[in-house]
């Protein structure tokens, strides 16, 4: 099992933790790449995806489980840069979707939310002498459908499945169908309801202070998603280009089992494509997660324990876009805040401490990222931090924060703090 982003599939993690198939967590964007290099009969990818983080080779090349004994990355140094080589893999099966299919095979997406990297995955299962399989919402006659919509072209496929029900062919996790992720229907911002004050709006609003006028935006999964209701309440969301890793670019990016998808969307691009954008500097900032962060500046939000979350698009973004900004609460089980008066008051700490020593599993390198003269800054509810040479600086501090005791004594080491260090801005505060 060769995985991205594992937390939606609970009984995979739990084969993979438990040692009962080999398993390895490769970056989203390189897998989907990957398959277009298995198609074309390469022998892999040559990235610097991945340098300095779990799958560099140094530091377990990727492999999730003692079963998982084959190297699936190699280390390499072309020109005095280093690089990793990701192996391609055939594909004996291939299981897509689509919404049409004709007699022939030929698929549209006309209402797919993402159309994702399916053609890749077809043509790299064609060519390696498999079965590729599609399930389809409806089959038609052939001749009937636009040539310019064929996502799947009929010779690239072997059998074609037509869902029964509605509920057998769901958009997204969460959403049975929507005309508005189908690009379909625009739906008006001002319909967006505002959302309560509390710790996740404030560090999406702290996120937006960093977003620039004519910026191209990736935003991660969970905290970070917030920060597309904080654009639609500052009326930013048509100044800045919003972007999500599975293809969509421009719009208000959808939350929660619904993510990946976009609504008001300017194009929808396959995901490999996606990906090169991304690799190739195409990103001005990215808002992504933060859920373990050390002295070094390293984060981890891939792999805690028993419980295996997966990188998804994580490292391909945030080594590649020119500015980072990682967001989370700054502990985490059962934290509890409250503002009042323009002051942020912890009413009950969290139980789990998210800035340790070392981190458990290195998703980004801090080392790495300043060599490259990478902006990173961490933003919390309570306090910001930028990486330095020698690791994390805190730099800003909420107002009716106590330094000692709600920062500093929750932390298990002790940041540098900036000569400079201020308050965070009283309007992030104010409901």
């Amino acid at each position: 099992m060769i995985g991205g982003h594992w937390a939606l599939v609970p009984k995979l993690q739990a084969l993979a933790i438990h040692d009962k198939i080999e398993a390895w967590n490769l970056p989203q964007g390189v897998i989907s790449q990957l398959f277009r290099d298995t198609a074309a009969g390469k022998p892999g990818l040559l990235s610097s995806v991945g340098i300095g983080t779990f799958v560099d080779p140094r530091y377990g090349g990727g492999r999730i489980n003692a079963s998982a004994r084959e190297d699936m990355v190699e280390l390499m140094t072309i020109g005095g840069e280093e690089y990793l080589f990701y192996k391609a893999q055939p594909v004996n099966v291939a299981i897509i979707r689509g919404t049409t299919a004709d007699t022939n095979g030929n698929v549209t997406m006309e209402k797919e939310a993402l159309t994702l990297e399916a053609l890749a995955i077809a043509m790299a299962a064609h060519n390696s002498r498999g079965l590729v399989i599609v399930q389809v919402e409806r089959v038609v006659e052939a001749g009937q459908l636009d040539p310019r919509q064929v996502k799947i072209p009929g010779i690239l496929v072997d059998c074609v499945v037509a869902a029964e029900k509605p509920e057998y062919h769901m958009q997204t996790f969460a959403t049975e169908y929507s005309e508005a992720y189908a690009g379909r229907v625009r739906v008006p911002m001002s319909s967006i309801e505002p959302v309560a004050l509390d710790e996740r709006v404030i560090i999406a609003r702290r996120a937006l202070m960093e977003l620039r006028e004519g910026d191209v935006v990736n935003l991660g999964i969970g905290m970070p998603e917030g920060v597309s209701q904080a654009a639609a309440e500052r009326n930013m969301l048509d100044k800045i280009t919003l972007t999500a890793e599975a293809g969509v670019i421009g719009g208000m990016p959808a939350a929660g089992l619904d993510f990946g998808v976009s609504v008001n969307a300017d194009a929808v691009i396959d995901q490999p494509y996606q990906f090169d954008f991304y690799d190739g500097g195409g990103l001005d900032v990215a808002v992504l997660g933060l859920a373990q962060a050390d002295r070094f500046g390293n984060l981890n939000v891939s792999k805690f324990g028993s419980r295996l979350a997966g990188a998804g698009g994580f490292i391909n973004i945030s080594q590649n876009a020119r500015k980072v900004v990682f967001v989370g609460t700054f502990t985490a089980g059962g934290l509890e805040v409250a503002v009042e008066d323009g002051r942020l008051r912890i009413v009950h700490e969290g139980h789990t401490r998210k800035f340790v020593d070392d981190v458990e599993h290195r998703t980004y390198s801090g080392e790495h990222a300043y060599a490259r003269g990478q902006d990173a800054l961490y933003v919390t509810e309570r306090c910001v931090f930028r990486l330095t040479a020698t690791g994390l600086e805190l730099i800003e501090i909420a107002p009716g924060i106590d330094l000692e005791r709600d920062v500093l004594g929750q932390m298990d080491f002790k940041p540098a703090l900036s000569a400079d260090l201020k308050q965070m801005d009283p309007a992030v505060f104010v409901s």
